[in-house]
């Protein structure tokens, strides 16, 4: 073997060392990294601690941002609600922002670390803005009762949170999942179980967080409930950086860039169509979109002569592919979105006492989603891949796609199942005569509720684990905190519905279906509609999924 470890025997037969060399990454500082000292699971160990932090940080805020808004800050319901999902809808979207600058400039470990700096800064002020004293009561606006730099601190600080976590979730899941590599059977393996693992850690946080944190806001004080996440998260970036040791990092090439490859082929492919109608050659009225703008795809010469490798037209398709799906996700993402709002406000009116005196905060429900969840993962993990596998040859038992049209179908009847209990609480409050009073308790279990967060746990299982692989895996390696950040923004579409359905059913006095009374409003509609907008959008995703495999 040669003196840099990569060459062969003199008789001609390859070094068992070869293989501990992982090809394409090196260390911190820049050199090749043994394939048994670094990446895989002792890296991706400290990532997933680090995700689990910032999502207990994340979800100890968002979990009861709703009480704050209606409670502290004095908001309206619908002014509340329609705040909670522009606030978590602009969280899902700044991802988009954040895996550019990573992808583009930053690189993924960077972006990473400034995030996370960002994080600690931002939740240091939520927690002083919320010491600011203010003589607010349920039902008054926050404008007649708040100082106005609590407002204006405290909305800065959620959005600079909102801006942290762009930078930081898409870089870190990407970042963990490149610690293994795709070349290698076993840990090809591996990071498919990857996915499921990390999304395991995601719901832990925030089980712990909704439990913990919800209770010292609603009982003890706002100002350590948004304190305790700022700590959390600043011994998250010391254990990340402690992990920098063992980390897989990207090899730069002089190669170009993933976004000047594929845009060369998209520009190249509108080139080819334009040709194509010029000469009157279209294609046939039954023949499929897909696959005529595959065929403009591989077509052909440039203009300029520039032709096309086989590699940037296959990236180039499969990043087309992405644009369908997202699309088709949206009937999940809008009915994933309410789980934090409107669910929260259907609990906070009903009995949630356990015996004599303690009752439960109503955001400590969405902590049964990772309950959900956590039970779930290891079960699909351990059971349900391996069975699968022996039936379809499939590494990872079905396909990505797959998972993602179950998690949808189990998000459909989780919203059938928040309507059929909602319209239930409805007609209790009527029987007890409690209509016109917003304050009463409705003399119904708030247990009610936790079918619908189960079953909205058990559809994140399928849906949202099989979209961060789908989109992780689709894009380039240079690309991939960009794909996780086109998973993450299909929330953020879902979170503006509200909004709309309460302007559209409300007005000239009248109560909407989203109303500050709830016993007046009627969710139970909207969540019939939800339905509604899913089965359409489900139907849409299976043709949708149909022209994928034929592109």
């Amino acid at each position: 073997m040669d003196d840099n470890g990569t060459g062969t025997h003199s008789a001609g037969v390859e070094s068992p060392l070869l293989n501990n060399f992982v090809d394409g990454v090196v260390d911190y500082g820049g050199r090749p990294v043994l394939r048994s000292k670094s990446g895989c699971w002792r890296s991706a160990y400290f990532i997933i601690g680090v995700e689990v932090a910032e999502r207990f940080a994340y979800y100890g805020i968002s979990s009861n941002l709703f009480t704050y808004l209606t409670g502290p800050l004095g908001q309206s319901t619908a002014t509340a609600a329609e705040n909670v999902n522009a606030w978590s809808g602009t969280a899902s979207l700044l991802p988009l922002v954040g895996a550019f600058i990573a992808d583009a400039f930053l690189g993924r470990y960077l972006t990473i670390i400034i995030a996370s700096l960002l994080y600690v800064l931002a939740l240091a002020f939520l927690a002083i803005s919320t010491l600011i004293p203010s003589n607010c009561k349920t039902g008054n606006s926050a404008s007649s009762c708040s100082p106005q730099i609590q407002v204006i601190l405290f909305f800065i600080s959620l959005y600079l949170v909102a801006f942290a976590q762009g930078g930081h979730k898409p870089c870190v899941q990407a970042f963990g999942a490149d610690q293994f590599d795709a070349d290698n059977p076993e840990e090809r393996k591996a990071k498919s179980s990857f996915f499921n693992w990390w999304y395991f850690g995601l719901c832990a946080g925030p089980t712990v967080g909704i439990f913990v944190v919800s209770y010292i806001q609603d009982n003890l004080s706002w100002g350590l409930g948004f304190g305790i996440p700022c700590i959390i998260m600043a011994f998250a970036l010391i254990i990340f950086l402690i992990g920098t040791i063992t980390y897989r990092f990207q090899e730069k090439t002089e190669e170009k860039s993933a976004f000047l490859r594929i845009g060369h082929v998209f520009v190249k492919s509108a080139r080819n169509w334009q040709t194509t109608e010029a000469s009157g050659i279209l294609p046939h009225q039954d023949s499929q979109q897909f696959r005529f703008l595959n065929k403009a795809l591989c077509n052909g010469l440039n203009e300029d002569g520039s032709v096309c490798s086989i590699d940037e037209v296959e990236e180039a398709k499969a990043v087309l592919r992405l644009g369908p799906i997202w699309v088709s996700c949206l009937g999940f993402a809008i009915v994933s979105s309410q789980t934090t709002t409107l669910f929260t406000k259907q609990g906070a009116t009903m009995d949630r006492s356990i015996g004599s005196s303690f009752k439960i905060p109503a955001a400590t429900l969405q902590s049964f989603m990772g309950l959900s969840v956590i039970i779930l993962i290891p079960i699909y993990d351990t059971i349900l891949v391996p069975v699968t596998r022996a039936i379809t040859r499939k590494p990872a038992g079905i396909t990505m796609l797959q998972r993602i049209g179950i998690g949808i179908l189990i998000s459909i009847v989780s919203v059938v199942v928040a309507a059929i209990v909602e319209t239930k609480r409805l007609d209790t409050a009527r029987e007890y005569g409690l209509v016109d009073d917003p304050d009463a308790v409705v003399p119904m279990k708030i247990w009610w509720l936790l079918p619908q967060y189960l079953l909205a746990g058990a559809g994140d299982v399928f849906a949202i684990v099989g979209m961060q692989e789908f989109f992780y895996d689709q894009v380039p390696s240079d690309l991939r905190s960009i794909g996780l950040a086109l998973y993450l923004s299909i929330n953020g579409i879902g979170s503006f519905l509200i909004s709309i359905v309460e302007k559209t059913t409300g007005g000239n006095g009248e109560d909407g279906w989203i109303s500050d009374n709830m016993n007046r409003g009627h969710i139970d509609y909207f969540y019939y509609l939800l339905a509604g907008i899913s089965v359409g959008v489900f139907v849409m995703y299976i043709y949708i999924c149909g022209q994928i495999i034929c592109l």
